[in-house]
């Protein structure tokens, strides 16, 4: 199967598919972590009508998300311009999409999603909810709930890579996706 993984700097997610034998790509502005194999430094927009099979988009979440709605009356178009961005991605020419975010304005101005999942339902001790708007997709069955969850996240200190240190994928998780959607 033909993977795009949007909006993926760390490789994670493009990497568990690549494992379970498919031709997965991720597509970033920023450079991958884990080398150029398989990433495409661009726009995404760019790329969506390439023949792909499924979507895995992870769009940025500073405009969007809930956890940061006390600046929200201060960038209302730079939200307009995320949420336009969301609706590219769900429109794409992609016969299967996964839309992952953390609990955000996409449920109000879109659709709720399909499934709200925890990192601690896939291995890892930690609450985070993240939010799957699937198209074609089924909704991920936990594979290894654990006990001991901490919220590792929102605990983070600042720093000048925050948001990347908080965007960064769990490898619990992408195995399932590759496992369960591949």
């Amino acid at each position: 199967m033909k993977v795009l993984v949007a909006c993926e700097f760390s490789g994670v997610v493009r990497d568990a598919f690549i494992a379970q034998g498919h031709d997965a790509w991720s597509c970033d502005l920023e450079p991958c972590e884990r080398g150029i194999h398989r990433h495409l430094q661009r726009d995404v927009a760019e790329v969506l009508d390439w023949g792909w099979d499924l979507m895995v988009a992870h769009p940025p979440c500073t405009h969007l998300a809930v956890s940061g709605a006390r600046w929200f009356k201060d960038k209302q178009w730079k939200q307009a311009e995320a949420l336009a961005f969301v609706g590219v991605l769900l429109a794409a020419p992609i016969p299967k999409i996964a839309l992952e975010n953390p609990i955000s304005i996409i449920s109000t101005h879109f659709r709720k999603p399909e499934q709200i999942i925890q990192p601690w339902m896939f291995g890892h001790g930690e609450t985070k909810a993240m939010c799957l708007w699937l198209q074609g997709l089924l909704p991920l069955t936990p594979t290894d709930m654990v006990e001991g969850r901490a919220n590792r996240i929102h605990m983070m200190p600042g720093s000048k890579n925050q948001a990347k240190n908080r965007s960064r994928f769990y490898p619990g998780v992408a195995q399932a996706m590759a496992e369960q959607w591949g």
